[in-house]
């Protein structure tokens, strides 16, 4: 068949998923098609919600029905046909997996070529017998260090927990760990019978005496006789160290506030068995080019590359297994090296990585897999990159289509939508304003689109934020900061004006914000872990920051750390219950005369208790169906039909709304409808003034992007009072956001240091950037190769840094002013 005899388009007759209004829209095959518009426009609901889910429909239905109960369902999306669609691989930016057994190393798949590596061609020790791929595992029964189970950590007490004031007496507390009340009147009185000073300060008691109270695994029985002036009889009193209580505690008690005290004293230490590997001796014991799969597992990639070249360049014939499977490993590194991944080590946490991070992981395995003719549906691959980390990213997906692949990219970068072949422009608005295609042609006839905000952007039309620069109004000077990459790191941060923290993937931008500053202030403020963030703390909470010293710390009364965790974890967490809304609409319903007349309070009105909900799906709005050969499923409730509530709630009505009716409301429609409404009004402006109109005051919390979810909490600050002298830490606020969103959070941030208070962000968006006051450069690279202040100073200064990646992109944003 003549190659132009061939139908080169993919075609979408009457899409109806969420927003979209009965889309029709022609899409190439074999090119680069940038989907673009506001958040909320409609555009993840072509590409990934009607494209990729029909694509993957049509997959399931050619397997085996056997085979279909063993995979993931996705449900038909709305739409009335599509032609000419190849297989899908949807490549979605997700957040790394809940599991501290995860890493880089097994999501890349490089951690198993390397036991095979070790196992197959590892030298071992003289008589040692060979081990088993799996033996070199730390995630199997026979790798595991039996101590700490493969983990790498063990939970120890240290006597700085156990013993906070050295200079209280064990009859004033000193030993903290110790229960209090009658227990610990008990032991103290054990230890007086043994003998010890409980009057005497802590550090003045001998340190045999000191460590035997906080460590021994002794339990000694002291015959207590009766005090002065109290009725009781003696008795046996068995003693407990603090250490051993702290951990009888953990092992045994079913009370989460006891367990929850016990972890103040519990610190996460490197396991004395393994040294963190988590492996068993006779797998540590194994070399390969004389280092153990720990020493490698610990090297970052670009140095790993300098291990498995020599070997992969050898003839085959010296070492076959070796030279084969160094060759296969390196040609997978370098790709993650390509991507701008080279600071990552393959022991490195999954938990620990952004959502950018494992996208570029997962691209990486797709360019290794050879598949021809797919279509990769990418969500917002540039989203947390550096200018300078966004470029490798694009020749990456340019050899993508090369390789005779299709490219459907979610966008709102513009340098990356400037690269597209194709652009569908979805909008105008977010929403039930949004779902029309503007415009589906080259990038270069957008321009003419005059309702598209894209086109404002992309074509420079748009208003440039008018910002006035703001001096320091003092500073927070931090001396000597060790954290990952940081060490000894000094950095000052100016106060009353918003600050952006920039450098390239890696270099220490979120550990600086995110875990430094917020646990050094948050402790200064006595606030719990809970509240300054955990970012990568353990259990318990606590971060393990190394500051030398700190100056500054009284110009702050709060702090605020607005990050992208989820605000919920469940679908019954939404965006009423978030921001405290909900509570003054159910109150309202309560009010009215219906309510009244039957004795409904306003707990009546919540999906989550008895009284109000369905009891069929029990308020979830859905219930699962059990097939008999195919896998369940879920469906809308059959008795509510998915409003949550019971009958005889749905018959209150406000306005002629019942509650369920006004969960369904977008931000936008509840405006109008609660503006009345004080309580209510306020957080609903706030959601719409950084953008939020399109959401559906019920949306659960498991449906937002990590944006949404930040931009959610921001608009909950917002509408408290304006007091000042607070502290605001914000991780890449602008990820994910179409730049005329990102006008609208800015101007909030703006009104944040108007009314006094102290902005910092790590950010990336050189519009953001441009916008600041001042700008702290970190660099020069990721990883070992950066965590060094490279640049401070207001924008224009920092874009003339001679050894910064950020200076030459900021310099040529500031010429486009």
């Amino acid at each position: 068949m003549p190659d132009d005899a061939i139908d080169h388009f993919v075609r979408v007759r009457g899409a109806a998923e969420n927003n979209l209004c009965n889309v029709d829209v022609d899409i190439p095959r074999d090119a680069m098609v940038a989907f673009t518009g506001v958040s909320g426009s409609g555009k993840s609901s072509l590409a990934f919600g009607t494209l990729y889910a029909e694509a993957q429909r049509r997959y399931f239905e050619s397997v085996a029905p056997y085979a279909r109960r063993l995979l993931q369902q996705v449900g038909a999306p709305h739409v009335q046909e599509i032609t000419g669609l190849p297989p899908a691989v949807a490549l979605q930016q997700r957040r790394g997996a809940r599991s501290s057994r995860s890493t880089v190393g097994t999501i890349t798949t490089l951690s198993n070529l390397l036991r095979m590596l070790y196992s197959r061609a590892g030298s071992y020790p003289r008589g040692a017998p060979r081990l088993d791929a799996e033996a070199f595992s730390p995630n199997t029964v026979a790798g595991a260090c039996p101590r700490c189970h493969g983990l790498g950590v063990v939970h120890d007490v240290t006597e700085d927990l156990l013993v906070p004031d050295p200079s209280l007496s064990i009859r004033d507390g000193a030993i903290a760990a110790w229960p209090g009340a009658w227990q610990g009147a008990n032991l103290r009185s054990i230890v007086a019978g043994l003998g010890i000073d409980i009057d005497k300060p802590w550090r003045r008691l001998r340190k045999k005496d000191r460590d035997w109270l906080l460590y021994t695994d002794e339990q000694p029985a002291v015959l207590i006789k009766p005090e002065r002036d109290r009725i009781d009889y003696g008795y046996h009193g068995t003693f407990w160290s603090a250490r051993k209580h702290v951990m009888h505690v953990l092992a045994d008690s079913t009370s989460e506030r006891m367990r929850e005290r016990a972890l103040r004293f519990v610190v996460d230490t490197p396991c004395p068995d393994c040294g963190g590997s988590g492996l068993r001796p006779e797998a540590l014991a194994v070399t390969f080019a004389g280092r153990s799969i720990a020493e490698v597992n610990a090297m970052q990639l670009a140095d790993l590359v300098t291990v498995l070249r020599p070997v992969a360049d050898l003839p085959q014939e010296t070492n076959e297994v070796a030279v084969r499977i160094c060759t296969d490993l390196l040609a997978r590194v370098e790709v993650l090296l390509d991507l701008g991944l080279g600071y990552l080590s393959l022991d490195r946490r999954s938990t620990t990585l952004s959502p950018g991070e494992a996208q570029r992981m997962r691209i990486a395995t797709q360019l290794r897999s050879g598949l021809f003719g797919v279509v990769y549906v990418l969500d917002e691959p540039s989203a947390g990159l550096h200018p300078a980390d966004a470029e490798p990213l694009l020749d990456v997906l340019d050899r993508l289509k090369a390789s005779g692949n299709s490219l459907f990219v979610v966008e709102h970068d513009l340098d990356v939508v400037r690269r597209a072949d194709w652009i569908v422009d979805i909008g105008p608005g977010a929403g039930e304003g949004g779902g029309r295609v503007l415009y589906s042609g080259p990038v270069a006839g957008l321009e003419e689109v005059e309702e598209s905000a894209t086109s404002r952007y992309l074509f420079g039309r748009a208003e440039p934020l008018e910002c006035r620069a703001r001096p320091p109004q003092g500073w927070l000077h931090l001396r000597g900061v060790s954290r990952h990459n940081l060490r000894d790191v000094s950095v000052d941060v100016p106060l009353c004006v918003l600050t952006a923290v920039t450098g390239v993937s890696g270099s220490g931008k979120s550990t600086l914000v995110t875990q430094v500053l917020a646990e050094v202030v948050g402790r200064h403020l006595g606030l719990a872990p809970e509240d300054r963030g955990r970012g990568e703390a353990g259990e318990d909470g606590r971060l393990e920051v190394d500051v030398q010293d700190a100056a500054g710390l009284e110009a702050f009364d709060r702090l605020v750390l607005v990050d992208q965790r989820p605000i919920g974890r469940t679908p019954r967490s939404n965006l009423a219950t978030y921001t405290g809304m909900f509570d003054a609409v159910r109150k309202l319903y309560a009010s009215t005369d219906e309510a009244r007349e039957r004795g409904y309070s306003p707990g009546r009105f919540s999906f989550n208790v008895p009284e109000g909900r369905c009891e069929t799906c029990q308020g979830e709005g859905f219930v699962a169906v059990e097939l008999l050969f195919l896998p369940g499923t879920y469906a809308p409730c059959p008795t509510c039909h998915g409003a949550r509530y019971n009958a005889e709630t749905l018959e209150v009505t406000y306005r002629g709304r019942n509650i369920a009716e006004v969960l369904a409301l977008s931000v936008d429609g509840a405006a109008t409808f609660l503006g009345d409404l004080p309580a209510a009004a306020r957080s609903l402006e706030t959601l719409r003034d950084v953008g939020l109109g399109y959401l559906r005051l019920g949306q659960p919390a498991t449906e937002l992007s990590g944006g949404e979810a930040q931009r959610i909490k921001l608009a909950t600050e917002l509408q408290r009072a304006r007091r000042g002298h607070a502290l605001y830490l914000l991780d890449e606020p602008t990820a994910g956001l179409h730049p005329a969103d990102i006008t609208l959070l800015l101007h909030q941030l703006h009104r944040l240091v108007d009314a006094g208070n102290t902005v910092v962000l790590v950010e990336h968006d050189l519009d953001t950037i441009a916008s600041a006051d001042w700008v702290v450069d970190l660099g020069p690279g990721g990883g070992d190769a950066g965590g060094r202040v490279v640049a401070t100073g207001p924008p224009t200064e920092v874009a003339r840094a001679q050894n910064s990646a950020t200076a030459p992109y900021l310099a040529r944003r500031l010429r486009r002013v």
